[in-house]
């Protein structure tokens, strides 16, 4: 073992698109920005190294002891952000990459392939938002002189419309460049497509240059190591990542996991339980360190820390074996959150759900627990206290006392959620869930858009249907808050204030029914409310249950209606969050 000879770009990629170089399985997910992939092929025109790798020569005899997956081409945030699993069969010897992956899948992706991360303000479930763009280098002129990082304008585009209309720009694939067998092949495509003219250069330079830097310079410097044993490997590849983007705990334990499960492709099965819980109602971000977390909490394991000396074979062995029931808990959670009306933007603590996971896997709950009726006051109670963990921000910080405190109290009991028990196991802790006044109106406080404003509408809301999708709905509309609307209805103008400076306020919030809040749009709310509430006792029932004051319901109402709903709100919670008020206020 110890350093080759340096190869060059293309004899790799070469052998990735041959899978002669491929990834163990202890290797972590592709992680770049579509800038990075740009920065990298700056760095390599600019005649910047591209560092060091280390590869693993794996013999013909072992190279069914090992699960090893193949190199991305193309990235989709959404669709396709794992590496695939390859059977490697032969009797010729592969090399796997320990130490560069996400460099030569930068190279691979840019040389070969597409890129699709999420465009901003589209929905995740929107197939649009994720354009295929491919890597081209604009061969006109350097990057722009305000882009202080760039030396070379690589851009991530869209295959249409690349050209721009008024010629200031010529945008070269740069996968192209493989194609042309020897530097004439590249003089020649320049003066076909006119680069040439004007006297200038650059186009020709910079286009030579990129085909030496991809076909012909050994850039490529590598150590092999020959060792066969796993357990060897695995300890050489924890050492090479614990610099640059450093391994974190998780990534050694899943590595050590994937290393050690007998029967079962852990890697495979952890991703595909964190796909399964993220596409849960409107969709979640839960990943492989929640799912390492709550397998260390659900089998009782003492040390529920990141740690790799805790990280050892029995544990790992423990989770394979428990891995059906800790999958069931999880899902049966996260089918119950969705069914509670959160999300990725809502749930603001991934780790308050554990406790809810563990609860139901020590009671062997089945997945009828969700639906039936003889469970509906024990989720009620779980839905209760999760809704005071997150406003109370009980797993802020480092939660793993917590969670073994909380753990202990379900061990003792688990009949039916031990939600008093867990208030009282804390009390005395700093992180105790009970609610002064002032954190009463710090919750007040939240406003339209917050992470936090729909657990606390949904404290005031315990009697909705949340599966039916309820939206955080503006009671008098955002649209009726300009200053034309209030000159109109003749509101001082030194007032105005009042009404623009609080439309987003939690006292002009409610949760109303997805098709209910369609149908409302943008009507005013007086005149709504008596189309959807025409009959006194069915107005009476609105008010009662949305929490809205007996005061005038016009817009120039509207201050009024504000301070007087926010009165009935604050009684509420501190009913709800057994907080003795003061003087009122």
């Amino acid at each position: 073992m110890g350093f080759e000879k340096p190869i060059t770009i293309e004899k790799v990629i070469k052998g990735i698109q041959a899978n002669k170089y491929v990834l163990p399985a202890i290797q972590r997910e592709f992680v770049w920005s579509a800038e990075q992939i740009e920065k990298l092929f700056d760095s390599l025109l600019k005649g910047y190294p591209i560092g060091s790798f280390l590869f693993w020569q794996v013999q013909p005899e072992h190279l069914g002891e090992f699960q090893f997956y193949r190199f991305m081409d193309r990235y989709h945030e959404r669709d396709y952000r794992h590496i695939e699993p390859i059977e490697v069969i032969g009797d010729h010897e592969i090399v796997a990459v320990l130490d560069g992956q996400q460099r030569l899948t930068a190279l691979n992706i840019g040389l070969r392939g597409w890129y699709a991360d999420k465009l901003r303000h589209y929905r995740w479930a929107n197939d649009h938002a994720f354009p295929k763009r491919r890597l081209y280098l604009n061969l006109l002129a350097p990057a722009p002189p305000d882009d202080m990082e760039f030396a070379y304008e690589f851009k991530m585009l869209r295959d249409k419309n690349i050209q721009a209309a008024d010629g200031s720009k010529f945008w070269f694939p740069v996968g192209k460049i493989r194609g042309f067998k020897k530097v004439a092949d590249v003089f020649r495509y320049c003066v076909e497509n006119k680069l040439t003219e004007g006297g200038s250069t650059f186009p020709s330079d910079t286009l030579i240059e990129l085909w030496y830097i991809i076909k012909e310079r050994p850039l490529i410097n590598y150590f092999l190591e020959e060792e066969q044993d796993l357990d060897k490997v695995l300890n050489i590849f924890i050492r090479v990542n614990s610099g640059g983007t450093q391994l974190s705990y998780s990534d050694m334990l899943l590595s050590i996991a994937i290393a050690q499960w007998q029967e079962k492709d852990a890697r495979q099965e952890i991703y595909d339980l964190v796909d399964q819980l993220n596409r849960g109602g409107e969709g979640f971000d839960f990943d492989k360190d929640f799912v390492l977390k709550a397998s260390l909490v659900l089998l009782d394991i003492p040390t529920i820390r990141f740690h790799v000396k805790n990280f050892n074979r029995d544990n790992m062995l423990r989770i394979e074996s428990q891995w059906d029931e800790i999958f069931k808990a999880l899902r049966l959670m996260a089918h119950l959150l969705a069914g509670w009306g959160y999300n990725r933007q809502t749930l603001v603590s991934n780790n308050a759900v554990i406790p809810l996971a563990y609860y139901l896997y020590r009671k062997g709950s089945p997945s009828s627990f969700a639906d039936l009726p003889q469970f509906k006051a024990d989720r009620d109670r779980m839905r209760h206290w999760l809704r005071l963990a997150l406003l109370k921000r009980t797993f802020s910080g480092q939660s793993d006392n917590v969670l073994r405190a909380i753990r202990r109290v379900i061990q003792r009991h688990y009949d039916t959620f031990p939600m008093e028990s867990i208030f009282d196991e804390l009390k005395a802790t700093p992180k105790s869930m009970k609610f002064d006044e002032a954190e009463l109106d710090g919750l007040l406080s939240y406003r339209y858009g917050q992470s936090y404003t729909f657990t606390v509408l949904a404290l005031l809301y315990p009697w909705l249907k949340y599966d039916q999708r309820f939206h955080v709905d503006h009671i008098f509309p955002r649209a009726m808050f300009n200053k034309r609307e209030l000159e109109q209805r003749g509101i001082p103008s030194e007032q105005w204030h009042r009404w623009l400076d609080h439309v987003n306020d939690l006292a002009n919030l409610q949760l109303l029914q997805g098709l209910v809040n369609q149908v409302k749009a943008d009507q005013e709310f007086e005149s709504w409310l008596r189309g959807e509430c025409p009959a006194p006792q069915e107005l009476a029932s609105y008010r009662k249950r949305h929490l809205i004051p007996d005061v005038g319901l016009s817009f120039e109402n509207f201050p009024q209606f504000l301070e007087a709903r926010e009165k009935l709100m604050r009684k509420r919670l501190a009913d709800l969050l057994r907080v003795r008020l003061g003087l009122e206020r």
